[in-house]
């Protein structure tokens, strides 16, 4: 102990201390590309990855947190690591983990979505302008032109383009006139519109991503010269309110059992479905076989799709995960410059109105809920499996139908023993309601559809 102490004690007192090594600074330069950098990869990883294809708040509400990472990193290593702080990127990143947790929590529906489109564009203009000035004050960078810049640009863009879709999309609604009326179906109202007077009714129910703008072209007035027609709107689509949730066939199908009985629309019904439409109707058959006196399907998915045809399953999950983007991409007024562009045969004004519509975010929504829920709905069409004697057409596109396509179709034809398949082989999948030429022939197999019905004659075989 003694010479322990010794020891500590002889050391000399005027031994200098080792010196401190400073931090070394890095390049503020390479912290704001690598930061901002890592918030894209993030985002994109998010919403790509483990909540691909989820709902729209779970889509921009972890977008917003991943840009909220990057705009954290910048602030935190630029102190620590650099000579040129920025602390001033706390406020982006604290503003958009608060607004992605906020959209994680509050789970805002479409109403409450379609508010936020009149705040959001200001709010995002005011945080760019704002960025820009702190970085012109606090960065000297080559990456402040480089990268900085160009991401505020960005963001005024984008802040631009959702105003402009907010205001525009209200200014369509206002402007268009409303040919049919909304129905109550217990909270909420459905959109239908009938024209012309005989029975059968005809009900036209459409596919994916559209609604009943696009029977208006050519369809519906070819229908309404015979009997009474009536297309209408799913909820969440075109003039209907949107549902509660995400909706599966039997939803839709008990939604539809409901409108036409509230509107007093009498049935028996000749149901026609086009694409997806084909198998909301197979599952309105299966409950409510009473009310159907005879179906057509204009190139319906089949039951089978993910089973029985090859390529369709992978397609359907790149669907599945892209569709989650529509919505957001939507009110970024981005399918509007598109559709701009987009050539379709309908005739003006249907051909406007379809262009319109079809941009909307609200239509992608349910675009997104309807691929969701398409295995379900897909299961549910599968309980029809006999319309008895009822009259049924099949109408095929086969212009780019996809392997194992025709097949399927075929097969549908065994719902009846009184059936026909058709085979457009120069349509194509939308030229049977969009092209006048398959419009024509498609509305020829639901008036001989129509006459079967009247006369209790076989349907004419092709």
């Amino acid at each position: 102990m003694y010479n322990r102490i010794s020891a500590k004690n002889s050391i000399p007192s005027n031994v200098p201390d080792a010196p401190v090594r400073p931090i070394r600074k890095g390049r503020v330069g390479l912290i704001v590309a690598g930061s901002l950098f890592s918030g894209l990869v993030v985002s994109l990883a998010l919403v790509l990855g483990p909540f691909g294809g989820a709902q729209e708040h779970v889509i921009m509400g972890t977008a917003l947190l991943g840009w909220a990472l990057g705009w954290a990193l910048l602030a935190v290593l630029s102190i620590r690591w650099s000579d040129q702080p920025q602390q001033w990127a706390i406020v982006p990143a604290a503003l958009m983990a608060l607004a992605g947790v906020g959209l994680l929590i509050f789970r805002p529906d479409a109403n409450a979505m379609n508010l936020l489109g009149w705040i959001w564009p200001l709010a995002l203009i005011a945080l760019a302008v704002w960025i820009a000035v702190q970085a012109r004050r606090s960065l000297r960078s080559l990456t402040r032109r480089l990268v900085l810049y160009p991401l505020f640009v960005g963001l005024v863009v984008a802040g631009v383009a959702g105003g402009y879709e907010t205001i525009q999309e209200q200014v369509d609604r206002s402007t268009s006139a409303m040919p049919g009326h909304l129905v109550d179906v217990g909270g909420r109202r459905l959109y239908v519109h009938c024209t012309g007077s005989g029975s059968p009714t005809v009900v036209l129910v459409s596919g994916l991503a559209e609604t009943s703008t696009y029977w208006g072209g050519w369809i519906a007035p070819a229908l309404a010269k015979n009997t009474t027609v009536c297309a209408y709107d799913r909820a969440g689509q075109g003039w209907s309110d949107p549902p509660a949730s995400p909706q599966d066939g039997a939803a839709v199908a008990s939604d539809l059992h409901t409108l036409l009985d509230r509107a007093q629309i009498p049935g028996p019904y000749v149901l026609v479905g086009h694409s997806t439409g084909g198998a909301y109707i197979r599952v309105f058959a299966a409950r409510y076989p009473d009310q159907v006196a005879g179906m057509v399907f204009l190139d319906s998915q089949p039951n089978e799709a993910l089973t029985g045809l090859p390529d369709f399953p992978s397609q359907y999950g790149i669907l599945r995960r892209a569709s989650a983007l529509f919505p957001s991409l939507a009110r970024l007024g981005v399918f509007r410059l598109v559709n701009q562009f987009a050539s379709d045969p309908l005739p003006v004004p249907t051909r406007d109105e379809e262009s319109a519509v079809v941009s909307t975010a609200n239509l992608n929504r349910i675009q997104r809920d309807e691929f969701a829920e398409l295995p379900m709905t897909l299961t549910e069409a599968a309980a029809l499996t006999t319309l008895g004697d009822r009259p049924l057409i099949v109408v095929t596109a086969a212009k780019g139908a996809q392997a194992g396509w025709l097949a399927l179709q075929d097969k549908m034809t065994g719902l009846s023993s009184n059936s026909d398949h058709r085979v457009l082989p120069d349509t194509d999948h939308p030229g049977l309601i969009h092209d006048r030429v398959g419009a024509a022939q498609a509305s020829q197999a639901i008036l001989e559809v129509v006459a079967s019905v009247r006369s209790g004659t076989p349907v004419t075989k092709s």
